[in-house]
């Protein structure tokens, strides 16, 4: 009778074994939990720690949510049918995307986690920070002196009630940063801080569309997740390098004249070709503003180069003339190619290609679009962009 019995639980704990799960389920939420627990506990100790830094990077990170519930839910979706190998590499490509320093091969870094939450926190969780508030350190990206800073810097700092920074290390907090400018959202970003070395967050002017951006300055709101504590911190009226924000290239339209299809005059049965339409010119070559324009700087006329401008992104004559925030700092410059992409209804686009010395000796290859617009017969440049 006892072999039978032992025969029996043997037979139970083999069905046990053989039930667990080695792939993700997706379909609810207690069917995930169940797969991703079944997954877990085959593994090595100190996989299953990586394999819960996988899941939380990816639940962070790989997934467009808000609040934890959706996060997991949508984790569910991108993860369903997945076995653990599949789940570390995405975890790595998520990771690498979003320059995050962890690998599913590196010692554990990030902590004992959970990303379903229903684990109470030790006195040993390294997200435990004792923290009070946020400071945020912004620091410029250097450009060249033509069209200066390339972006920036913004770095969270943790404080404690004294504003001193506190030190912690072996962390995983969850950092989002978000840009806005005159009450409009732009951006989202997200990160980890491990430690007070954290790197901040990359800012390029390149990527703020200008037509979002209020008075050439914007608002950043940093928050940072603790394990009791949700810091948030508020910094307005940032001001960014209005050259170097992203204006979208002006539409290339053909200079040739639009021919009409010919018609049939139904009265008489015989094809109308109707005359075309020849469009707007003007007296002027806009590439011959452009070229005046670029040696009256080469020649350090820098009064008659803006006299050539109507741009309001260029300001005064003073700020024009700027030997260190404008282009007084131009010493000579050889151009290579000029091009004319677009001229149209007194409109036109100028490509320019040309190496430009500052005072200093320094030369700098550009690829410059001038936008033109016809005024009293003459071109007047209107705006200017710098090409990656």
């Amino acid at each position: 009778m006892k072999l039978i019995k032992y025969c029996l639980l043997a037979t139970l704990l083999i069905l046990m074994v053989g039930c667990k799960k080695t792939s993700v389920d997706g379909s609810s939420r207690k069917s995930f939990q169940e797969s991703i627990n079944d997954m877990a506990s085959s593994l090595p100790t100190l996989k299953q720690v990586k394999f819960n830094e996988a899941l939380y990077i990816l639940k962070t990170f790989g997934v467009e949510a808000e609040g934890d519930i959706a996060e997991i839910a949508a984790l569910g979706k991108l993860l369903d049918g997945k076995k653990t190998a599949e789940i570390f590499a995405l975890a790595d490509q998520v990771a690498q995307k979003n320059g995050i320093d962890w690998s599913s091969t590196a010692p554990p870094s990030l902590g004992e986690m959970n990303i379903f939450g229903n684990e109470v926190a030790s006195e040993k969780d390294p997200n435990d920070i004792d923290a009070s508030a946020i400071n945020i350190v912004i620091r410029n990206i250097a450009g060249d002196s033509l069209s200066g800073s390339k972006g920036l810097i913004v770095t969270p700092e943790l404080v404690d009630n004294n504003g001193r920074k506190v030190e912690f290390e072996g962390a995983a907090l969850e950092t989002t940063m978000e840009i806005s400018s005159g009450g409009t959202k732009i951006s989202t970003s997200k990160n980890l801080i491990q430690d007070p070395a954290f790197r901040g967050f990359t800012i390029l002017y390149s990527k703020l569309p200008k037509e979002k951006i209020f008075e050439e300055k914007i608002d950043v709101k940093l928050t940072v997740k603790t394990t009791k504590k949700l810091l948030q911190m508020l910094k307005m009226g940032i001001p960014v390098n209005g050259v170097a924000l992203y204006t979208p290239p002006a539409p290339v339209i053909s200079d040739s004249l639009q021919v009409p299809e010919p018609q049939v005059d139904p009265q008489i049965g015989e094809t109308i070709t109707p005359p075309t339409t020849p469009a707007k010119t003007t007296t002027t070559d806009p590439k011959t503003t452009v070229t005046r324009f670029l040696n009256n700087l080469s020649s350090q006329n820098f009064k008659a180069a803006f006299d050539a401008s109507e741009n309001p992104n260029w300001g005064s004559y003073e700020k024009f003339s700027n030997p260190n925030s404008g282009f007084g700092s131009v010493k000579n410059i050889n151009v290579k190619n000029m091009t004319v992409p677009f001229n149209k209804d007194n409109s036109a686009n100028v490509n320019v290609t040309y190496d430009v010395t500052d005072k200093n000796g320094k030369t700098t290859s550009l690829n410059v679009t001038y936008g033109l617009k016809a005024v009293n017969n003459n071109w007047k440049i209107t705006t200017y962009k710098i090409n990656n």
